[in-house]
């Protein structure tokens, strides 16, 4: 018997409770007024939305990732991988980048988001080049790897869908439209932050072929030893693959605060509930009853890739990043709809 639906957010409606309330307290040590205070709850809960929102693809990747995995690993990335996810992407992550970006050190980068979120907030504005670049190499390597695949026998859109899939007998054709697409973008920069773009741009090509390959090892050595498809590759591909997904998000984020905990708090509360999507979707086979769910998913990462790339050129505002995903899979499950009618 399957479980009640609002069952499966348990967790993330208690860590939603508990975030907002983080989000109060924040909210009084650094303003102490309690208008200062609500401004900083109601900016946590924008961020949480906006987190959802831009999110729904990726807990259908997710699940189409996790149904391939052993039931170990599937619960070693629902516990370790959401820790990952909340912790290391939202808090570490952007602690790195100041690390990195302004030659500090931690402590000094933690200082620096405490007391001079301002300038935390600029370092992380000028990285934006070479993380759009990097996180939208990868996005649109996964993207286009689903697409052009011989084994894929169910089609959406069936005139794009099965041109792309006949593509796959061209060796490597993936890589060539992805460094089309570089190449392309990096013309309408200037010489500097051109090179900042390809050299990123390749960076994320590299991960995503090295986390391929991997993944191709470790599932072989598991079949060799009678070990069902699906550790730790599949593991480290879903922990990437959520990287490049949050990157837009922190980023983005940084255009209502400059304050890293309040970001934290608010990225936090969303990486909750797109961990409760993941479970739903998985025990509930939803992406078996709903055929093209994924497609539209899909269709939602090469979006997003593409709107990565353009944010090196202007600023896309999240809105449309977020609603653009979210039509496309909205548009899916109506297909599908239709279909199982």
């Amino acid at each position: 018997m399957s479980r009640p639906t609002l069952s499966y957010f348990c967790w993330a409606f208690i860590v939603t409770v508990v975030g907002l309330l983080l989000g109060v307290w924040v909210g009084w040590a650094y303003t102490g007024t309690i208008r200062g205070t609500m401004g900083i709850f109601f900016i946590c809960a924008i961020l949480a939305v906006l987190e959802i929102s831009l999110s729904f693809d990726n807990a259908i990747v997710n699940a189409n990732k996790l149904k391939t995995m052993t039931p170990a690993w599937q619960r070693r990335f629902l516990t370790w991988g959401i820790l990952i996810a909340v912790f290391g992407m939202r808090i570490v992550f952007p602690l790195l980048v100041v690390v990195v970006a302004a030659n500090v050190g931690p402590w000094e980068a933690v200082r620096l988001a405490a007391t001079e979120p301002q300038t935390y907030a600029d370092i992380m504005h000028d990285a934006q080049l070479g993380i759009s670049a990097f996180g939208g190499t990868f996005l649109m390597m996964v993207a286009l790897s689903y697409f052009i695949d011989t084994e894929k026998d169910v089609h959406w859109i069936r005139r794009i869908e099965e041109r792309l899939s006949g593509w796959a007998s061209i060796k490597g054709i993936e890589i060539a439209v992805v460094l089309i697409f570089i190449l392309g973008f990096s013309r309408f920069l200037p010489p500097e932050a051109a090179a900042e773009f390809v050299t990123a741009a390749l960076y994320g090509l590299v991960t995503f072929l090295c986390v391929d390959v991997l993944g191709h090892v470790l599932d072989k050595q598991d079949a060799a030893s009678g070990v069902a498809k699906g550790g730790l590759g599949a593991f480290l591909y879903l922990e990437v693959l959520d990287a490049s997904f949050s990157f837009d998000g922190v980023i983005g984020a940084f255009a209502l605060s400059q304050n890293l905990f309040i970001i934290a708090i608010g990225l936090g509360i969303g990486a909750m509930y797109v961990r409760s999507m993941t479970i739903m979707l998985v025990e509930k086979g939803t992406l078996n009853e709903y055929r093209y769910l994924e497609h539209g998913a899909f269709y939602a990462i090469l979006l997003l890739s593409v709107i990565m790339y353009a944010h090196t050129l202007f600023q896309v505002p999240e809105l449309i990043t977020g609603l653009g995903g979210v039509a496309l899979i909205g548009l899916a499950f109506r297909s599908s709809l239709k279909v199982n009618a």
